[in-house]
Order: structure tokens, then sequence, then C-alpha cells
């Protein structure tokens, strides 16, 4: 949030009035982003596979008074990411401000070998070319619109699972280190333009997601019940994760990992990666 220094100033940072298009609004981490940038002032493109969803959070945001509106987007498309662009700037009458590539999928339960190839083109499909046409398509039009050094954002939504490499989600841990790559990379091509790059590493959210892989068929009745215990115990709400990560861009922090377990799994991966990778395997054959 802007402290009293920054209103006195004048300072603005990317999530506060903000032009800004979400996927993935329909539900969870995406709808919360969209309902606190409405809050701190901003217009919201609610964008979702689920063109119904996502209309449920414009309609939210309508109802506080502010600006948005519910476009359909599958990410996996690059045409769709590409109209999503065009039907934003037309809606906003200029360029965006801020980018959030948050829709994903959840997938997992069966090692490598077992995972059908249709689950991994879908998961990579969504998880990981989703915002990869996001960054292919906004990017540009970021960087051209507006002076250097004006507030921009771009934040790309992983997971604790992008350096975590659990058992039995070899895909979604695949699709979550690509994001994680590509946040990375994009930081370090668009450092001194003024557009600010984030990615989002949290563990465990409270948001429908492994409900949703359940039911689809993309998520085992074991892993369920056993995320579903972890989120109970240890999960943020979505609205937290989501009031977090845009304190984080507006601080221009590379890396948002909003809850203990994922600094502490990050560090220690990193400084001793061998043990890390043992004790997981040990943790995962105890679990069977």
């Amino acid at each position: 949030m802007l402290g009293p220094l920054d209103r006195l100033l004048g300072r603005q940072t990317p999530s506060h009035g903000a032009l800004a298009v979400v996927t993935g609004a329909g539900s969870g981490i995406g709808a919360a982003f969209a309902i606190e940038l409405a809050r701190r002032g901003g217009k919201v493109v609610c964008s979702d596979i689920d063109e119904v969803a996502a209309q449920r959070t414009a309609d939210a945001i309508q109802e506080r008074g502010c600006g948005a509106v519910a476009v359909r987007c599958d990410v996996s498309q690059v045409d769709d990411v590409h109209a999503l662009a065009d039907q934003a700037q037309e809606w906003f009458g200029v360029p965006p401000t801020l980018v959030i590539n948050n829709a994903g999928v959840g997938t997992g339960g069966e090692p490598i070998g077992d995972v059908p190839l249709d689950e991994w083109v879908r998961t990579l499909g969504v998880n990981l070319w989703g915002p990869i046409h996001g960054c292919h398509v906004f990017t540009p039009i970021l960087r051209e619109s507006g002076p250097s050094g004006s507030p921009k954002g771009i934040i790309n939504v992983a997971s604790a699972a992008a350096f975590g490499a659990a058992p039995g989600m070899a895909a979604y841990n695949v699709s979550k280190a690509g994001v994680l790559s590509l946040s990375e990379t994009l930081a370090a091509e668009l450092s001194g333009t003024g557009i600010k790059v984030t990615v989002l590493c949290p563990t465990f959210v409270k948001t429908n997601i492994v409900e949703s892989g359940l039911q689809a068929g993309r998520i085992s009745e074991e892993s369920s019940q056993l995320a579903t215990k972890l989120m109970r115990w240890t999960g943020f709400s979505a609205a937290k994760v989501a009031r977090m990560c845009l304190d984080a861009n507006d601080r221009g922090d590379l890396y948002c990992m909003p809850q203990l377990e994922a600094k502490i799994g990050w560090n220690v991966k990193r400084l001793a990666p061998g043990a890390y990778t043992r004790a997981i395997g040990m943790v995962s054959r105890t679990r069977h």
C-alpha cells in the first residue's frame, strides 16, 4: 500500500489506479487480484476461460462502484490472448498498465511414466504457455506505451512447486518452474524500463484448484485429500496472497513468497540441493 509520504509526494505504483488485465479471474487468486485492484482504484479486465465465472467477478467489482469487464480467454491459445489485448485496449481507451498472468490448472498424483502425455500437454498449455503467451503479447504493449519509468507491472503466478519438485507432481512442477525462469528472464530484459516484474510462489492457498482438478480427473483422490488438509492447516486466503503480491510488485520485488515455508524451502534447496531432493523423496516414500 502507498504510505503517507508516497501520497504526499504524489508517487505512483503499478497496483494503484491500474488499468489491469487479470487472467484466471473467475475464481481463487485471480478473482482476489481483480477485486483488490479495484479496491486500489483500478479498472480491471477480468479474463477467464469460463466467461460466466469471469462475469461474476466483474459484477462483484461493479457492485462496489468500480470499473470491470469480463472477457473470455483460453490462455493456451495465443490468438485468444491477442484478442484479449485488443479488447482490453479498446475498453480502457489506452494500453493496460498492469498484466497478471494467473490462469492455471492443478494436476498430480502419478509418477513420471504413468502421467498420460495428454495431461502433460494440457498442464503445460495452460500453466506455462499461458504466461508465455501473456508475456509475448503484453510485454511489447507495456514497453512501448507511455514514458520510460512510468509505473507498470507484470505479475506471473507460479508456485513453490517451481522449486519444490515434490514427487507425483511432475507436470505441475515443470510448468511452474518454467514460469519462474520466464519471470527471471523477463525481469532482466526489462531492467531500467520502469516495468516491474514479480513472480508469485505461494505454497497452499485456500482456493478451489484442488477440487476442480479432482473433478476433472487431473488430481488423484489421495493427493486431493492431502492438499485439502494442508490448505486448511497452513493455507493463506487468496485475498491475503493477492495483497502481498501486489505490494511486492509495487516495491519492485522479483520474488513474492507469501508463506514462511516457501522461503525456507527456497533457501534450503539453494544451499543444499542434493540433501533437499533426498529428503523430499524420503517423505514421499513414507507417505506411501
